[in-house]
């Protein structure tokens, strides 16, 4: 049998959406600068899924740009917010779990003359507003925090803590990460205050290789790319018109089935979490958790990279955290001063609309099988 419990790290990609990449791929390949009829109809098409996505998303299509990927989203939003501010000040608000895409940017940024605070999280893996207020300063240019936690599934509390920034300072730049949250968790950019926002298309059952930006509308913000002036002037490039059409056949179809799939999803981790309790006890959760497809999981005395190779040899699929690590230990974990032995056995377990109760059933028996057999370490 085969089970696959990592749609943190990608989902599988809807046959609809698949379809349409190819169709477009193979049929409309005009590209959508050009002045011909086939252009014009690419152009037609480019405007239309924009649109579908902003829906979507809850936003007007006119603050929705395209870009390869959740990683680029971040990337612009925090180097364009703070360019945009530099006048104001180079100090930048984030958090120590923060996805690697908007950590890495920050030191970046360090590197080039900013100062960057990283506000710790708390025991359930959120942050205290009472730490953001206290690390607001007059020179503050960008405040950067993710909607949901791609490790924990925490949910963190974003409209609460853009109030705060706003009601300090509305110049301040507010950005989130909603790569977790988009058609996972109910939201939109205008109801959390946001005046960035990053969303991925793999993660809601699009390809690789296709992400939006969200930019509030009446925010100038300096090119990202330079060119030929696609994306509004903000970002050029000859847009991706393929996996655009299959980002947003993808996104209409989630989110159609959005509360669906949120109790399916919320029920498979609901059950999950009693037949561990039930079967495998010594597994420990981690965090709260909110999120509905996100198990943040700990065997403690056990090397979880040892469990997921294990687990993945007999056809379950988890992870041993983000799959952005690379193998490498997880800040998250690190951050919120788990002990070494929580650390070392600490392993994700993330559903989607298509992970099925059997699946689950059948990583609970593998796990308690691996377990059986393999010894704990010394940590």
């Amino acid at each position: 049998m085969f089970a696959y419990l990592d749609s943190a790290a990608t989902t599988p990609v809807l046959q609809e959406a698949a379809e349409v990449a190819c169709n477009v791929m193979v049929e409309g390949y005009g590209n959508p600068s050009s002045r011909y009829p086939i252009a014009a109809s690419a152009n037609r098409r480019l405007t239309q899924d924009r649109a579908t996505v902003a829906q979507a998303l809850g936003c007007q299509p006119n603050e929705l740009y395209f870009t390869s990927c959740g990683t680029e989203s971040d990337n612009w939003a925090i180097r364009a917010g703070a360019a945009r501010n530099r006048r104001k000040g180079k100090h930048i608000i984030t958090t120590a779990i923060e996805h690697a895409a908007v950590l890495e940017t920050c030191k970046q940024l360090e590197r080039e003359g900013y100062e960057v605070t990283y506000l710790t999280p708390n025991a359930n893996g959120s942050i205290d507003l009472a730490d953001l207020a206290a690390a607001l300063r007059p020179d503050t240019a960008l405040v950067s925090m993710m909607l949901v936690n791609n490790e924990l599934g925490t949910l963190l509390p974003i409209k609460a803590a853009c109030a705060l920034v706003k009601n300090r300072d509305r110049n301040i730049l507010f950005h989130t990460d909603a790569v977790q949250g988009f058609l996972k968790v109910p939201f939109t950019p205008k109801a959390l205050g946001v005046d960035l926002l990053s969303i991925s298309g793999h993660k809601v059952h699009a390809p690789k290789g296709v992400g939006a930006l969200y930019i509030r509308a009446g925010l100038n913000l300096p090119a990202y790319l330079t060119g030929g002036g696609q994306e509004r002037g903000l970002r050029s490039g000859t847009e991706a018109t393929s996996q655009i059409a299959a980002f947003a056949t993808a996104a209409r179809i989630c989110k159609a089935s959005f509360n669906a799939d949120r109790t399916h999803m919320a029920h498979l981790k609901a059950y999950a979490l009693a037949q561990l309790a039930e079967k495998a006890p010594e597994v420990e959760t981690i965090g709260q958790g909110e999120a509905p497809h996100i198990l943040a999981l700990t065997l403690p005395g056990y090397k979880a990279e040892v469990l997921v190779r294990v687990l993945g040899d007999n056809g379950v699929c988890v992870s041993a955290g983000s799959a952005c690590h690379r193998g490498k230990p997880s800040h998250v974990y690190a951050a919120m001063g788990l002990s070494k032995p929580q650390r070392d056995g600490a392993f994700r377990v993330s559903f989607d609309r298509s992970t099925t109760q059997e699946e689950v059933d059948y990583f609970v028996e593998q796990l308690v099988k691996a377990k059986s057999t393999l010894f704990p370490s010394m940590s």
